[in-house]
């Protein structure tokens, strides 16, 4: 299940998830919408926060001044919202509480829960939590967790926790001057900007800057994906910076692997890479007739392994753990 931001062209967009509590729902008047006050919705994680979210959020965005709909605290059930824009004043949607998505990941009829559309001038905040129930989700094909932004401009994502079985945020096509500062993501894939070039059409994405940000047990850190002989396009004034990354050691045992009659070509030199626990090194795996090529300013393909001894028969190029370990290999088992 996904947060999925899409402002188009909207400005000045500040992004605020799991921060520490903020001030209260402050009563009802000076544009304070409270949900459960003014709505009916009820902290009871069965009843659903969709039509009084919605009854919110129009009220809100037909409003002239600028309005804060207020989620107090509580564990709320969303089988999902999209709330669109344009609207005629800023507004703030205040999470207190934990928002919980349906259990089972096939509720959903598109791959995505809560959407914001053609927003300017929007915040989030409030101290609160989006539980995408990512247990159940990750045993389902095609389910991506977390924050996807996409044909926005000025969103900042800031102090925010987020764990997920996919990319904490990613970022699409058309998305300029992004900042995300202050995050904490893991498990998961990380930050990335991601899939460029898959499609025909795509705007340019320029202006990310991602800093003071820890990544842990996250399968990428920070990264730039492109799909390799697909469309055009441009991605420019990236920075990254400040970035902490941990990872711990698997605690899976891995045994009887076999990788057999295995050809082509690799966008890297590492064409193999086993590397495998100290405390729980891989057993009873074997390689046979393995034929990858690499060519690059850095060389031939290479093989890397660490903490297992492996089988070998048949044909095997590039030659089975010939290549030297980082001091820091990335763990692939």
């Amino acid at each position: 299940m996904a947060i999925q931001f899409n402002f188009l062209s909207s400005m000045l967009i500040l992004v605020l998830l799991s921060i520490s509590s903020v001030e209260g729902s402050g009563g009802g008047g000076g544009g304070v919408i409270d949900v459960v006050a003014k709505f009916g919705a009820k902290a009871d994680e069965k009843t659903d926060l969709s039509k009084p979210l919605l009854d919110a959020w129009k009220e809100a965005c037909a409003s002239t001044s600028p309005s804060k709909i207020v989620i107090p605290k509580g564990i709320y059930f969303l089988s999902t919202a999209t709330l669109d824009g344009p609207c005629k004043a800023p507004i703030e949607l205040q999470v207190q509480g934990t928002v919980k998505a349906p259990a089972d990941p096939g509720a959903f009829k598109e791959p995505k829960w809560i959407a914001f559309n053609r927003i300017e001038n929007f915040k989030l905040s409030g101290g609160g939590v989006f539980d995408g129930q990512g247990t159940t989700a990750y045993k389902r094909e095609g389910c991506k967790d977390g924050i996807h932004i996409g044909r926005s401009d000025g969103v900042n994502v800031l102090n925010s926790e987020i764990k997920t079985g996919d990319d904490c945020v990613s970022i699409g096509d058309g998305s300029k001057n992004l900042v995300i500062n202050g995050v904490t993501c893991g498990p998961g894939h990380g930050i990335s900007i991601s899939s460029l070039g898959l499609f025909k059409n795509e705007e340019p994405v320029d202006g990310v800057t991602v800093k003071n940000c820890t990544m842990t047990n996250t399968s990428n850190g920070v990264r730039i994906k492109t799909w390799p002989g697909a469309e055009p396009g441009t991605c420019s004034n990236i920075h990254f910076e400040d970035i902490t990354v941990t990872n711990e050691e698997s605690k899976v045992k891995l045994s009887n692997i076999s990788f057999k009659n295995i050809h082509g070509t690799s966008a890297r030199p590492e064409a193999i890479k086993i590397i495998c626990s100290a405390t729980l090194p891989c057993e009873n795996v074997e390689l046979a007739d393995i034929e990858i090529t690499h060519s690059g300013p850095t060389g031939p393909a290479v093989s890397q392994c660490l903490n297992v001894k492996p089988k070998v028969s048949g044909k095997q190029n590039p030659a089975v753990c010939f290549a030297p370990i980082p001091a820091k290999p990335t763990p692939t088992a």
